[in-house]
């Protein structure tokens, strides 16, 4: 349910604070006023894609925060992902920038426009005109008609959905079984003839790079013995000259004797004699590098050799031996596919027409499934209609039999015959915006006992009546409001005079602002609504006339 609404530098709305009420809600106010950016500070937090020309003229930005009472669902899903719920309620936001993207908040994290859309869907629905309009499709009336399904039948469309989509995958293997012919039988000879090759050379993890730096060392290996032996001369000394070492060592000694004199130079031969060993070390290091350092002219060719049978395998597949491996991997698991005895056209063949014959199963369920649903829903539909000032009309749903298709076995199509003379028509020719308005309140305050949503929103969907239909049609949506939050955007007084909550939406010097009505000025809007002037007092006693027959 939906608590209350703050909107900020959104379209006409320089700010705005709205609370809403259980029950019935109803926004009102004269065209032009502001209602549809107040429904469009709704569908912000719902999920909907923000468009930064929302933002108002001068701003830098529109905010839109909303506080909805957090069911267990959403509360865990809000504890998912860090976010805050206190006492039940969550806060949902919105920001647009005029220049820049648009971020979302969640409990206060930070969360993909998306997953609003993802996490309201069952705790509001919202119709408009446009919804009526897509009344008229019949993937809208098939969707329409699941929607009454319980857990049962939503199991049943899942079931034909998996059939549908295994035989559309054994069709596809079937097919490229079937059409690959010479080309998968040189595929395998290929793979076959790579892996073997492969195999046969048995590459190991970096083994690129350390053949080539052998094979850099054993080309060189003059110039690295002339190298280090200097080197080691230096260190170590010759026959004539002592080395580095030998002048550390008399370094040391002439400190140790030094020290005698002076105990404090005692700390800086400590430090000089581990240097001593260290140099010692390097020594022996190089001696032991200069013993194995020998010509292997053969050595050398091998690797020249193995070298270029590697460059050869990884043309075209890898830049490394690293990479070659995982090719050679992925090449065997190919390999693997294309000759397991999945891939035999015959047994392919076999796979379709069984999974065709779970989808001819599954979609006889479904169709007995929706047929059951079809009764119930016309005859809930129809006692609305009759509710609602068409007592003559009739409403019912017809399953035209079809080939399997990705939703089932059957099309559906709602039909309206608005009085006994009159043919049984589908909706989508011929019936009017007055007939379909009814028709889909019919439908939601049939449903209304059925469905998840907590909150209703309805955009002037009582647009093309009038008269008694009109109070008829806030008597229902009144009814609708004893199970779940309803919320109307209306022009009609009558249905108007049913809030519980009355918001009044009003544009003074180009802003627009939304204030609760008390009693008093309820009688005032809905004289207003009636098209009667400010001031007269006949009007006004209309309007509260209406309000007490409403109770």
């Amino acid at each position: 349910m939906i608590l209350s609404l703050d909107i900020r530098g959104l379209g006409v709305i320089d700010e705005a604070h709205l609370d809403f009420g259980p029950g019935l809600t109803v926004l009102t106010g004269e065209t032009g006023a502001g209602k549809t950016m107040v429904l469009t500070s709704l569908q912000m937090l719902l999920g909907r894609r923000a468009d930064p020309a929302w933002v108002r003229q001068g701003a830098r930005q529109a905010e839109v925060d909303g506080v909805f009472h957090a069911d267990t669902a959403l509360e865990s899903r809000v504890d998912d992902i860090g976010g805050i719920v206190e006492d039940n309620e969550v806060i949902i936001s919105r920001v647009i920038a005029a220049h820049g993207r648009s971020r979302a908040h969640l409990g206060g994290r930070a969360v993909p426009a998306s997953m609003l859309s993802e996490v309201t869907s069952t705790l509001v629905t919202i119709h408009g005109q446009a919804d009526q309009m897509a009344l008229r499709s019949p993937a809208a009336q098939r969707q329409t008609l699941d929607d009454c399904g319980d857990d049962e039948h939503r199991a049943r469309i899942d079931a034909y959905q998996y059939a549908w989509m295994s035989a559309v995958q054994a069709k596809k293997r079937l097919d490229a079984a079937r059409d690959s012919g010479d080309e998968r039988t040189a595929r395998i000879l290929l793979l076959e003839e790579l892996t073997n090759r492969i195999a046969e050379l048995d590459p190991q993890a970096g083994e690129d790079e350390l053949l080539r730096a052998e094979a850099e060392r054993l080309t060189n290996v003059e110039e690295l013995r002339r190298h280090l032996g200097y080197a080691h001369a230096v260190l170590s000394g010759g026959e004539a000259d002592g080395g580095v070492l030998d002048l550390i060592r008399a370094a040391v000694k002439e400190l140790d004797e030094a020290t005698r004199l002076d105990p404090a130079l005692a700390a800086i031969a400590d430090r000089l004699r581990p240097v001593a060993f260290d140099v010692e070390a390097h020594i022996d290091d190089l001696s032991a590098y200069l013993v194995q350092l020998n010509d292997d002219p053969a050595r050398l060719a091998y690797i020249h050799e193995r070298r270029a049978a590697l460059r050869a395998l990884m043309h075209g597949r890898a830049s490394d031996v690293d990479e070659l491996i995982v090719w050679q991997e992925k090449a065997l698991s190919e390999l693997a596919e294309l000759t397991a005895a999945a891939t035999d056209p015959q047994i392919l063949a076999d796979e379709l027409a069984a999974a065709q014959q779970q989808v001819l199963t599954a979609g006889e369920a479904l169709r007995h499934s929706r047929l059951r649903l079809a009764d119930w829903l016309s005859e809930a539909v129809n006692k609305e209609l009759h509710a609602l000032s068409m007592p003559d009309a009739h409403f019912s749903i017809h399953l035209e039999p079809t080939k399997p298709m990705p939703h089932g076995m059957e099309d559906v199509q709602m039909l309206l015959q608005p009085h006994p003379s009159a043919p049984a028509r589908p909706l989508g020719q011929g019936a009017s915006g007055g007939e379909l308005s009814r028709v889909m309140l019919a439908i939601e305050v049939a449903l209304g006992t059925h469905s998840g949503s907590a909150t209703y929103i309805f955009d002037e969907v009582d647009a093309g009546i009038g008269g008694r239909t009109a109070s008829a049609v806030g008597q229902r949506l009144a009814q609708l409001a004893h199970n779940q939050q309803v919320v109307v955007v209306t022009h009609l007084p009558q249905v108007a005079a049913y809030a519980t909550t009355h918001l009044l939406v009003e544009k003074n010097d180009g802003l627009t602002t939304v204030r609760p009505l008390d009693a008093q000025a309820r009688v005032d809007e809905i004289a207003r609504m009636m098209g009667a002037e400010r001031d007269s007092e006949a009007a006004r006693e209309h309007a509260a006339e209406l309000l007490r027959k409403s109770v």
